[in-house]
C-alpha cells in the first residue's frame, strides 16, 4: 500500500508507518505548502492513499469531483501523541478487512465510517 501523508500529518506518525514497511511520502517534506487540489493530483499520479486531518478533502471528492483512486483517510483525533495516528493506522491497515480504494474513510479512533465514490 502506497501512502501520502498530508502536511498536517505528524512526522512521528510518518516515521512509524515507514518503519513498519509502508511506502509513504510526506507532503511536508516533498512539497510543503501545496494546495489540497495539488495533494490529490499527486496522490492520483502516484496511486497513493491520502492520510489527512483536513476535512476539506470530503468536499473536494464529493463536490469538486477530485477523486483519488487509492482513497482518502480523514482522521478526526483530538488530543493525541504524535505517533498515535501512525500506530492506529498501522493496526487498521494490518489487521482489518477494510478496503480503501475509491473510498473516503473517516475515523476518530472509536469508529470508522466509509463512503465509496466512483472515479472518472
Amino acid at each position: 500500500m502506497k501512502l501520502l501523508a498530508d502536511e498536517n500529518f505528524p512526522v512521528a506518525s510518518v516515521n512509524v508507518l515507514e518503519a513498519a514497511g509502508f511506502d509513504i511520502k510526506f507532503v511536508g517534506i516533498s512539497s510543503p505548502g501545496i494546495s489540497d487540489n495539488e495533494v490529490i493530483s499527486f496522490a492520483i499520479a502516484e496511486d497513493r492513499l491520502i492520510l489527512t486531518f483536513d476535512r476539506d478533502f470530503g468536499e473536494l471528492i464529493f463536490k469538486g469531483n477530485l477523486k483519488p483512486d487509492a482513497g482518502v483517510v480523514y482522521l478526526r483525533f483530538r488530543d493525541f501523541a504524535p505517533d498515535f495516528p501512525g500506530e492506529y493506522l498501522k493496526k487498521i491497515f494490518n489487521e482489518s478487512n477494510l478496503t480503501f480504494r475509491n473510498t473516503l474513510t473517516v475515523t476518530d479512533g472509536s469508529f470508522i465510517r466509509q463512503r465509496k465514490y466512483r472515479t472518472i
